[in-house]
């Protein structure tokens, strides 16, 4: 399913093929949190904007409109009319992270829903299971997402019960995947490592699951409080220790910058919500750097966000009209700055795939993070 094209040091091109396309990596997923992308965009308007994966939460889409709802609907792609890879999030983190009341039993967990109060449980079969419903490329296994920093001890026990509930979570969507009438009969299951900021802990945890020969692995449980520089420490200590011959996942990071220096460390995938968030709130990613566009200096500027840049926005519209968007409340800010920063990001991907493929990525990792976290 995944070949490995060629490497430059650690940074990996690849190739995963899957049953709703072939991801070319690295790549960075759009996030659609409940199977939309905030701020208007369509899913017609991602593959305008060069995006591989979209992807969407269970535990949202488990709250509203339910994972039955979406089953009877023909299945997530069909649902919101994307025929191109979808990987789903397992609750898991939503459930740790929104949940103010809950509960961690060996069974799963118990907790209260964010939207009205109801009570839930949600342990490994559920988490599958509804993801099986949704009919989902790629579902993420049910783990616990643990806090940074975190107690040793605490954390050895967090994960040798997330290796319990991965364990649970194979045979469960090995069991769903050979039932009739299952949505996606071929969905895959990515692994998730995790361990804290714990270096034994993560590379034993990490050994550990790679003999389970999931169809991915992922690295959960950074960019929660950590240190910059302890999560590309934990990266650099884990990928070696990650099948060569697999997709490697990074989630929920991150920055340009984060995303490039995760690429140096050998990660195949990316997600994060920055790009569409930091956009509604008119912050935008550029080739120069970051620029507010509530700033007072862009009121009279007619140069598009970026001028190296051919998303839709950028090839009709200014700063100056864009700005007076957001300063009007209008809708169309939000959409237009979404599309751009979107674009970008898949543009930098593209970016760096062509690096690697030219044996040129060193020389553009030390180019573009002098310049890409910079604040204009």
């Amino acid at each position: 399913m995944f070949t490995l094209k060629k490497q430059n040091d650690r940074a990996r091109r690849g190739e995963f093929q899957t049953v709703h396309g072939t991801v070319q990596t690295p790549v960075f997923m759009n996030v659609g949190t409940a199977a939309a992308i905030k701020g208007a965009v369509t899913a017609l308007d991602l593959k305008d904007l060069g995006c591989q994966v979209e992807l969407s939460n269970t535990y949202h889409l488990h709250l509203r409109p339910g994972d039955d709802v979406v089953r009877d609907m023909g299945g997530l792609h069909k649902f919101m009319n994307w025929d191109r890879p979808i990987l789903t999030d397992s609750g898991g983190f939503q459930v740790f992270s929104l949940a103010k009341l809950r509960n961690i039993k060996e069974e799963g967990v118990y907790f209260s829903s964010h939207i009205d109060g109801r009570k839930i449980f949600m342990g490994p079969e559920e988490s599958m299971q509804i993801q099986s419903n949704l009919g989902s490329t790629i579902a993420m296994a049910f783990d616990e997402c643990i806090e940074n920093p975190c107690a040793r001890e605490y954390a050895q026990e967090s994960v040798a019960r997330t290796t319990r509930w991965l364990k649970r979570c194979k045979a469960e969507l090995a069991r769903l995947n050979s039932l009739p009438g299952t949505v996606n009969p071929h969905q895959m299951l990515f692994g998730i490592n995790q361990g804290s900021t714990y270096e034994d802990l993560r590379i034993a945890h990490m050994q550990e699951i790679a003999e389970l020969d999931l169809d991915g692995y992922a690295i959960g449980g950074l960019a929660v409080g950590e240190s910059t520089e302890d999560m590309y420490r934990i990266i650099s200590a884990v990928t070696p220790h990650m099948p060569e011959n697999k997709p490697r996942y990074l989630m929920g990071v991150g920055t340009a910058v984060n995303i490039i220096e995760a690429v140096a460390r050998g990660v195949d995938f990316f997600d994060c919500v920055m790009p569409s968030r930091n956009a509604r709130h008119g912050h935008i990613f550029t080739s120069q750097g970051i620029l507010n566009l509530f700033n007072a200096k862009y009121e009279r500027d007619e140069r598009p966000l970026d001028e190296h840049c051919q998303c839709p926005t950028c090839r009709n519209f200014s700063r100056a009209y864009i700005r007076h968007l957001f300063k009007a409340k209008e809708m169309l800010a939000m959409r237009l700055a979404v599309m751009h920063n979107l674009y970008f990001y898949n543009n930098l991907m593209a970016e760096i795939r062509d690096a690697i493929d030219n044996d040129t990525f060193d020389a553009y990792r030390k180019e573009k993070t002098a310049i890409l976290g910079i604040r204009i």
